[in-house]
């Protein structure tokens, strides 16, 4: 069998109460980073007696293989990430396709989600929600991907480096508007965790490296937000959305109209 397992995005005292049971009974443990893993163990009391296995996005591909043979020999195999759940923006959903497509038992150990945490701290609306990950590198699809994203009426979560936060901002002002309220949530669950609420222009201003204080209180100049960084974007307001397709429609029908009256004067 195969089980993911969800681990803290903070705290090893979050861990679920099944995780530390599966790490002790593990035939084979794949982790996005066998260092973390081991420290995890230690922190949860646990005997490692699993073999341990590097299973991160450049070797996933190749090392699917190699599980999916394991777990065909009988081998129950737990896949971890370094936080939080596998497969989500982690490594993990080749694996379980493969897997899957071999008739091999899939389950999961539920665990915290950084996603999820985000969301529900955040103070948005919550009934409709899009996660979209890490957002593309390149400016052209940025730009694009926000474009789309700047009329959707859900909630929309994304992960951030601390590095492009405040680009990411300036870039979602700019599509999302001025106005748009959003949420940043920085090393939930940690010792250090922040949640800084806003519009996208105010938390653009927060976030950027040159003011003359960043959020830690140190001089603008050696950087800017630090740590894990979700980002939580309310979604364009329904009435909004309602109004536009409404005018869009009407201006449809305006066309069609105006269409319809010039094929009428230049006759057959």
């Amino acid at each position: 069998m195969l089980t993911l397992a969800g681990v803290p995005i903070g705290r090893p005292e979050d861990a679920p109460a099944r995780l530390a049971a599966e790490l002790a009974s593990a035939d084979v443990i794949a982790a996005e980073d066998t260092r973390r893993v081991r420290r995890l163990a230690t922190a949860l009391d646990v005997r490692l007696t699993a073999r341990l296995v590097s299973y991160y996005d450049e070797v996933e591909a190749r090392r699917a293989a190699e599980l999916v043979n394991e777990l065909r020999a009988g081998r129950n195999v737990l896949l971890v990430t370094d936080a939080g759940m596998p497969a989500i923006s982690d490594p993990g959903y080749r694996l379980v396709a493969a897997a899957a497509a071999a008739g091999i038992r899939v389950t999961a150990v539920p665990g915290p989600s950084a996603v999820v945490t985000a969301l529900a701290v955040s103070g948005l609306p919550t009934d409709r929600f899009c996660f979209e990950g890490f957002p593309p590198r390149k400016p052209g699809e940025r730009e694009r991907r926000f474009a789309e994203l700047a009329a959707d009426t859900r909630t929309q979560v994304f992960f951030e480096s601390p590095r492009r936060l405040a680009a990411t901002l300036q870039e979602l002002r700019r599509s999302h508007g001025d106005d748009r309220a959003a949420v940043v949530c920085r090393e939930l669950t940690k010792v250090h965790e922040e949640i800084r609420r806003g519009t996208l222009a105010e938390l653009a201003e927060w976030a950027d490296p040159a003011n003359p204080v960043h959020p830690a209180g140190a001089p603008g100049a050696s950087g800017g937000v630090r740590g894990e960084i979700t980002l939580v974007v309310a979604g364009l307001d329904r009435a909004v959305a309602r109004a536009a397709a409404r005018d869009a429609a009407r201006e449809a029908r305006r066309a069609a109209r105006w269409d319809a009256r010039a094929v009428d004067r230049s006759g057959p």
